[in-house]
């Protein structure tokens, strides 16, 4: 099962995890840290984090926007409100004019 977030007109974001061991990841626009327990994902729609064990990249390609892992997961959230980081931005700015 695929999970698909439109938060603005251009963000497309998919999680899809195939037997629990296998995660594909669209929308990616950079890794912020990992290791064999632990990625964090800056991502179109926010923050993912992704724990687990024996986690390993099996693609990576943030031009494409596409990020691959294998290994065994036991948990995944996302750590911000969700907004796209532009529009974070404005918000943010918009409120520093007011």
């Amino acid at each position: 099962m695929a999970e698909e977030l439109y938060l603005s007109g251009t963000a497309h974001h998919e999680v899809v995890l195939v037997d629990r061991n296998t995660l594909d990841v669209t929308g990616v626009t950079g890794v912020d840290s990992f290791d064999s327990e632990e990625f964090l994902l800056q991502t179109e729609c926010g923050y993912l984090g992704i724990r687990g064990t024996n986690l390993h990249i099996k693609n990576l390609d943030l031009e494409q926007g596409k990020v691959t892992i294998e290994g065994d997961f036991y948990e995944m959230s996302y750590l911000d409100d969700g907004h796209h980081r532009s529009e974070r931005g404005k918000s943010l700015m918009g409120r520093l004019f007011r």
